[in-house]
């Protein structure tokens, strides 16, 4: 599988819409995310809007960023049919 270089850590695409960009979303993506074990991207109009998630035995994981939790937000949060992809860290710097 393809790994991503982001920031300090490497990612690969778990799932993907047919819309993921490294172009589109390096600009948004911040030291912000390095914590998170996954980044969630969705598509709104040509924006991305990133979100971090942590596995579910993760010590800093709440309920509103378990991984588990993902397909409640792209239901309440995403709009109907928005492009998505899935991001998983895989290695630390």
């Amino acid at each position: 599988m393809k790994q991503y270089k982001l920031s300090n850590n490497y990612y690969e695409l778990v799932s993907d819409d047919n819309c993921f960009s490294l172009d589109a979303i390096e600009d948004y993506f911040t030291d912000y995310f390095e914590n998170f074990d996954y980044v969630f991207g969705d598509f709104s109009g040509d924006k991305v809007r990133l979100k971090g998630f942590y596995e579910s035995n993760n010590k800093l994981v709440k309920k509103y960023n378990d991984i588990q939790f993902l397909n409640v937000y792209k239901n309440e949060y995403c709009n109907l049919g928005a492009k998505t992809f899935l991001l998983k860290k895989v290695q630390k710097k």
